[in-house]
């Protein structure tokens, strides 16, 4: 028997098969007992929800389709998370585009947007520039920019890979921003460096280098090290975005940072301790541990 690029035996396809016959195709091909996951890759894939291929099962399905789902499905195979595997990722309400060169986004970092939004509209800061610092895919700076009320969004990455993927983004969410964003490439907040700014947000690398081996393969092994790992105790981006993200930050500005919840109290008492600081706090992520840390310009 002869195999395909993809791995898949050499048999004549036809351009376009119904969703009842991709799902067989693609649960014989995952070996699964039920057609649970062969569904999930169809319906990421067409951007619709996780039941419409059981209930749309005459549907057809075109070629490209059909062949992004097989590709999909030798990339779970060679152990790929599965937002790799399909090339994309819901966060919070839109849809992005995600590879390897950009961090998968997680629903905790949804928690943070919403702790931003919060503190706008109760602190004053509308219409200001939002920065996020270590913006990958651009998730955050994207729900900013549909959700918020901040004028401009600035989304920085030290990776050229990552601002290419979030500008992509920026694109295909076009028509859900409400202020106007731009992607500048370099390191942390160098990219916006004497600019006064309402926000500044970020969910850096905080992962130690030596902490590597603790991570899921699915991690260690596909998501890109420059969006995990940050010195020898995971702190240096940390740090370096608290120091310099207070000579930038208007008064009454906000500075929120995802962090490592091992370390969540070692970086509230790094911005505590700043007197260019104030109203610092620890919350909650959606599986009670501790992994934002707030706080406002004094």
């Amino acid at each position: 028997m002869t195999f395909d690029a993809y791995g898949w035996p050499s048999v004549p396809r036809v351009d376009a098969i119904t969703v009842a016959a991709l799902t067989v195709e693609l649960q014989a091909a995952l070996g699964d007992t039920t057609a649970r996951q062969a569904h999930d890759v169809i319906a990421a894939l067409l951007d619709v929800p996780r039941f419409w291929p059981s209930s749309n099962a005459a549907e057809i399905v075109d070629a490209a389709v059909c062949d992004a789902s097989r590709r999909a499905v030798a990339k779970l195979h060679r152990g790929a998370p599965f937002a790799y595997a399909v090339g994309r990722a819901t966060f919070r309400h839109l849809t992005l585009d995600v590879d390897e060169r950009v961090l998968i986004p997680r629903p905790e970092t949804e928690v943070l947007v919403d702790e931003v939004l919060k503190l706008a509209k109760s602190g004053g800061v509308a219409g200001g520039v939002a920065v996020d610092v270590g913006t990958g895919s651009g998730a955050i700076a994207l729900s900013l920019a549909s959700e918020g009320s901040f004028a401009r969004v600035i989304g920085t990455d030290v990776s050229r890979d990552a601002i290419d993927v979030a500008r992509r983004n920026a694109m295909l969410v076009t028509g859900a921003l409400r202020a106007e964003v731009e992607f500048r490439h370099g390191s942390l907040l160098g990219p916006v460096n004497g600019m006064a700014v309402a926000a500044v947000v970020s969910n850096p690398p905080y992962i130690a280098h030596g902490e590597a081996a603790t991570l899921p393969a699915s991690v260690r092994d596909w998501e890109p090290a420059l969006a995990l790992f940050s010195g020898g105790d995971g702190m240096d981006a940390t740090r370096a975005i608290i120091r310099g993200a207070a000579g930038l930050l208007q008064p009454g500005g906000i500075l929120a940072l995802e962090v490592d919840m091992r370390r969540a109290m070692l970086a509230a008492e790094l911005v505590a301790t700043d007197v260019r600081y104030c109203d610092v706090a620890v919350r909650l992520d959606l599986t009670g541990r501790e992994r934002f840390v707030l706080a406002r310009r004094a």
